[in-house]
């Protein structure tokens, strides 16, 4: 069995496929662009019916089986891939809140977040700032809080931080998503 790429490798390999995606979606031919659209959803329909199975196989291993789950669904690639197929184990508030412990440690020397409620797809956290004014440290305050919650939540449509009142420029984190097909 080869070895799995590492996660850089697999970002890069993610913006091939989002490169070929834009380019299929400037097709000039409509039919041409539905046909690109049907192949990558019955690809798409094809490996999660894969993983879907995967998963039950795994999840009729009992006790041994939670513990791969729990692995795979903390893991970035296999997490994000099931994510993609609806298969992911955890529900979204459960994400975040992973998120926000992953954030922490780069929070911590500015303050502390602590999540406030997931409603219809926004996020609500609070900041408590341990410097005062620092606008530089805000954004990037903001920035780290809202790029960990993207990561492991990419269905959170928005997060409203609440103690930070300095708003990035360009209003929140960069969002790399595959184009709906």
């Amino acid at each position: 069995m080869a070895d799995p790429p590492d996660d850089g490798e697999f970002r890069a390999k993610l913006r091939r496929l989002e490169a070929l995606i834009g380019q299929a979606e400037q097709l000039t031919d409509p039919a041409a662009r539905a046909h690109v659209r049907e192949i990558v959803q019955a690809l798409l329909d094809l490996y999660g019916t894969g993983l879907g199975r995967i998963l039950d196989h795994v999840a009729a291993a009992g006790e041994a089986g939670a513990a791969v789950l729990d692995a795979c669904a903390a893991d970035e690639v296999a997490g994000g891939l099931l994510l993609l197929h609806g298969l992911h184990p955890l529900g979204v508030e459960d994400r975040v809140r992973q998120a926000l412990g992953q954030a922490r440690p780069a929070l911590r020397a500015h303050g502390g977040v602590e999540l406030l409620g997931v409603d219809d797809g926004i996020v609500r956290v609070r900041f408590e700032a341990a410097c005062d004014g620092c606008p530089s440290t805000a954004a990037a305050m903001r920035q780290t809080i809202e790029e960990a919650i993207y990561a492991r939540a990419p269905e959170v449509v928005a997060v409203e931080v609440e103690g930070l009142e300095e708003t990035p420029a360009g209003g929140g984190a960069a969002r790399v998503a595959l184009p709906v097909l």
